[in-house]
């Protein structure tokens, strides 16, 4: 099974890339953010509590988030793979993601970080807002505190899976296709090197 977590700033293009990916892999793609947005919507009891957080560009806790994925992998269980997007967040959260995979007798491949610049993400989550209408991506403050949140509590998960041989970084940088070509060129060459 070929566990990928995609990670990265907001605005860093996890989503794009992912969406390339699932087709080429036949993989699942679990999106926190598309996960909560559903249970907003659904204005389930997580999701009313998830959308306080997002909304002052903060980060869900960890136990709604993991509650909100868990169920998302018990519907999938016959994928030949998963792609996380946006999860896990904290080392604590990568633990928990390790246990729960420990369970179902997988783990993580492969942690893949897209590397964009500060400023870059600003001007692509601007562009987004005004095409998405998401509140979280029209408000310059908001995103600069939604990359600074990233930067401090998030950048950190990336030493728990470089302890383990898992962690790569690919430049961000380009257009999507160039993009994907570096993601797909890291992720064959980790699966001939297992």
């Amino acid at each position: 099974m070929l566990n990928i977590v995609l990670f990265g700033p907001p605005g860093a293009g996890k989503g794009t890339q992912a969406e390339k990916l699932i087709s080429k892999y036949n993989l699942v793609h679990l999106s926190t953010g598309d996960i909560f947005r559903a249970n907003i919507k659904g204005k389930t009891e997580l999701g009313t509590l998830a959308k306080s957080y997002i909304d002052a560009g903060n980060l869900v806790p960890d136990e709604v988030t993991i509650k909100m994925l868990e169920s998302e992998v018990d519907k999938n269980l016959a994928a030949e793979g998963f792609i996380f997007d946006g999860f896990p967040r904290t080392t604590t959260q990568a633990e928990a993601l390790e246990s729960f995979l420990k369970s179902k007798e997988t783990s993580i491949s492969l942690m893949i970080a897209l590397n964009v610049s500060e400023q870059e993400l600003i001007k692509r989550l601007l562009l987004r807002g005004k095409d998405s209408g998401r509140a979280d991506d029209a408000n310059e403050e908001v995103i600069a505190n939604r990359i600074e949140v990233y930067n401090e509590q998030t950048a950190v998960v990336a030493d728990f899976y470089n302890t383990q041989n898992k962690f790569e970084k690919i430049d961000g940088i380009g257009s999507i296709d160039d993009i994907f070509g570096r993601l797909c060129d890291t992720i064959d060459n980790h699966k001939v090197s297992l």
